[in-house]
């Protein structure tokens, strides 16, 4: 674009926004806009930006040179969206990369109409693939019986639950996906609060390791009743607070 051609432009922009072109801006525009000619996109991305309302209502448009640049590669590129290169059997690098950009270059100008649909893959794989693929072992195409339904379906089950919080914790009774709960509780957390890590008994039985002792099992329960009763004595302890006792300074003065 030459200064004669902005200065044209900028009167086209002029009918929108009411500039009053000069020399000067045409020689900044021609600048700005030196390899983007003056043809009929140019002009579109001049109308796009003006019938676009701005964010802000009160805001007045004022269009720049880089606003025409990017609305007319939005306009040309567009045309290209369903564009397809179709080869010729025996083409050189050469011949295709010419061939190529001249079909681009032809579509994205509009000279040549923009194809409308994309090209789809038509047909499934052919008799002969399919028979090379069976007799390799495939079975892509195979139908599962009802008898493996069952056995996939708990294979899924097992995945889906895996780890210490698929199983419902022994010591504490935490349902599945829940966290263990320490002992005792609160108003606003009646079944006490949740741990950082499982319980020893429910890690042990996600790894599948035996269970405990009876001895091991005994030694535990009377651990568990330890904790709770010191909890409850340090909850007694702390609401046995005596009353202040009120001393009479007057009667000792007296």
């Amino acid at each position: 674009m030459n200064e004669k051609e902005a200065a044209t432009l900028l009167g086209y922009c002029a009918s929108f926004d009411n500039r009053k072109p000069s020399q000067a801006a045409a020689i900044a525009w021609s600048s700005a806009l030196n390899d983007v000619p003056l043809d009929a996109d140019t002009k579109a991305a001049v109308d796009a930006y003006y019938t676009t309302p701005p964010k802000d209502p009160e805001a007045k448009l004022w269009i720049l040179p880089h606003n025409v640049r990017t609305l007319r590669s939005k306009i040309r590129s567009k045309r290209l969206e369903n564009f397809q290169y179709e080869p010729i059997e025996g083409e050189s690098t050469a011949e295709y990369l010419a061939r190529y950009r001249g079909q681009v270059q032809a579509i994205a100008s509009g000279r040549y109409p923009a194809p409308t649909a994309r090209l789809a893959l038509e047909g499934g794989p052919s008799r002969e693939l399919m028979a090379g693929l069976e007799a390799r072992g495939w079975q892509g195409n195979r139908i599962v019986d009802d008898e493996q339904r069952p056995v996939e379906a708990e294979l899924i089950d097992e995945v889906r639950r895996s780890g210490p919080l698929g199983l419902v914790c022994p010591t504490c009774q935490a349902a599945i996906g829940r966290p263990c709960k320490t002992p005792g509780g609160s108003e606003k957390q009646p079944l006490g609060k949740s741990r950082v890590k499982p319980h020893t008994a429910r890690l042990r039985a996600a790894s599948g390791r035996s269970g405990q002792t009876p001895e091991q099992r005994a030694a535990e329960e009377q651990r568990i009743r330890d904790m709770s009763a010191r909890h409850l004595a340090r909850q007694a302890a702390a609401e046995d607070i005596p009353d202040a006792e009120i001393v009479d300074t007057e009667g000792d003065a007296a």
